[in-house]
């Protein structure tokens, strides 16, 4: 296995992964990214990618993006996206990318690292508490889109 960034020619294959997991998490009526979408925020910056490959095969990846952490005093970085392949699930490919990505954390100067989880992903929770990342249990996670989005901007 082998964890590398993602390029805009990588596309397809973030397209790919990124849609798999909205289908694990039971997003997929919600999921309206293209692979033009993906390949067109790559090379904008917009967000970066880490993937896991086994033999050539985008088997995992790791999606993110730099915040600012005001409190902090300081940019850390929001991984919007972590998933694995079911078949190649507990091979070490999400440890790997997680670590991949702290890596690239501390390296480029970022503060901290952050992401969220479904309520109801016990595996991916555990993993994290595992690792010591700290819920934040007393946030609940905001989305204005669409015609809320409009009416506010009105």
């Amino acid at each position: 296995m082998t964890i590398r960034p993602a390029s805009p020619a990588d596309a397809p294959a973030v397209f790919t992964l990124v849609r798999a997991l909205a289908e694990y998490e039971e997003l997929l009526g919600e999921f309206r990214a293209t692979e033009a979408d993906f390949a067109r925020m790559l090379e904008q910056g917009a967000c970066r990618a880490l993937l896991a490959e086994v033999e050539g095969e985008a088997v995992g990846i790791a999606l993110f993006y730099p915040t600012a952490l005001t409190f902090l005093g300081g940019r850390g970085l929001w991984l919007e996206d972590l998933f694995v392949l079911p078949a190649h699930r507990g091979a070490g490919h999400g440890m790997a990318l997680l670590r991949a990505l702290a890596r690239l954390t501390l390296e480029e100067g970022f503060v901290a690292l952050e992401w969220n989880v479904l309520d109801w992903n016990a595996p991916a929770i555990a993993l994290y508490d595992r690792i010591g990342a700290t819920a934040r249990t007393q946030w609940t996670d905001r989305r204005l889109t669409g015609a809320a989005l409009s009416a506010l901007a009105a």
